[in-house]
């Protein structure tokens, strides 16, 4: 291969990462997941959250220069949405961040709430208790200049990191988010997307809604570890790509984790696989939380992209045609 063509493979697959992924809206369409998830942190890791923190990434296009918002839907703790224990008495904080660190910083691309995750500039923060003002309905973040965040050439964009934790109470703060170009409706931004390396989500009740994660893989890839925590036994895990259909994998039970690891195949590199979240056909589990993250061979945390990198992976068989005589 000589080296003009390998710069220009280079080039064709770092378009892809600037170019994918519109709209913003977290948790996608595409995931088919109602909501994110984050306990307090005197809630039983019994619900479904490991360490009541989540971390979510949003990357703009360097092209991109105009003001810009974050937004979270039912960001309080209370209402229909979440989930009570008891009576609501918890607060979540959500915090964003830009600056240098927020995503170079090793801290913030790990799984656990340690060290100095909480990288970068600290451009904004709220805590939500219980307040009717928010419950179902949207806060908005910003304005901020995407000229704030952490230029990144290996997420070819600004970074934005956005926090939720969980601090007083036990119950559970079910939410969205959304990146916009308005302060007061919904306008995604081409070519942004949003990532994260550790997910935490509520799953549907309706026994025929399958969740979808898209993990990207890199052609440094040969393997992947795939970690889930409190599943509770609710159907299967099953893994769906260019290359295959329906792989399961190792599933958890009740407040335990478990991994599975996942040879990745040529076809697959470069792309994104689909795992896909199959309920339970007989005895669906009601209110399911569950929390997810991959890792490749060499430990490192890959990152689920909400708009899935190179679009959803299609099955392409490999079809031996003969000529017979």
């Amino acid at each position: 291969m000589s080296r003009r063509f390998h710069r220009a493979v280079c080039l064709l697959i770092v378009l892809s990462l600037g170019m994918t992924g519109y709209p913003q809206e977290v948790p996608s369409k595409e995931e088919n997941i109602p909501y994110l998830v984050t306990f307090s942190k005197q809630a039983d890791k019994s619900y479904g959250d490991d360490d009541f923190n989540q971390t979510f990434f949003f990357v703009l296009p360097e092209n991109y220069n105009k003001a810009f918002y974050i937004k979270v839907f039912d960001p309080d703790v209370g209402g229909k949405h979440d989930e009570k224990v008891g009576e609501f008495n918890s607060k979540t904080k959500f915090s964003v961040y830009g600056g240098k660190g927020c995503i170079s910083d090793k801290d913030a691309r790990q799984t656990n709430p340690s060290g100095n995750y909480r990288s970068g500039t600290l451009l904004g923060s709220k805590t939500f208790g219980t307040d009717e003002k928010y419950d179902g309905k949207w806060y908005t973040f910003g304005p901020f200049d995407p000229k704030s965040g952490e230029k990144s050439s290996m997420y070819n964009g600004y970074v934005f990191k956005v926090i939720a934790q969980g601090y007083s109470g036990d119950d559970g703060n079910l939410y969205k988010y959304f990146l916009s170009t308005d302060k007061t409706n919904n306008v995604a931004i081409e070519g942004a997307n949003a990532f994260t390396f550790e997910y935490t989500f509520r799953l549907h009740d309706d026994k025929n809604q399958v969740a979808h994660l898209y993990p990207f893989i890199s052609n440094k890839v040969v393997a992947v570890q795939v970690s889930n925590f409190d599943w509770d036994n609710d159907g299967g895990i099953l893994v769906y790509s260019t290359a295959v259909i329906g792989k399961e994998l190792r599933s958890s039970g009740d407040k335990e984790w478990s991994k599975d690891t996942y040879s990745i195949k040529k076809e697959e590199k470069g792309g994104s696989l689909d795992i896909r979240f199959v309920k339970n056909q007989k005895a669906p589990q009601e209110n399911n939380n569950v929390v997810v993250h991959v890792t490749n061979q060499y430990g490192e945390n890959l990152p689920f992209y909400s708009a899935p990198i190179g679009g959803i992976p299609k099955f392409k068989p490999d079809i031996d045609v003969r000529i017979i005589k």
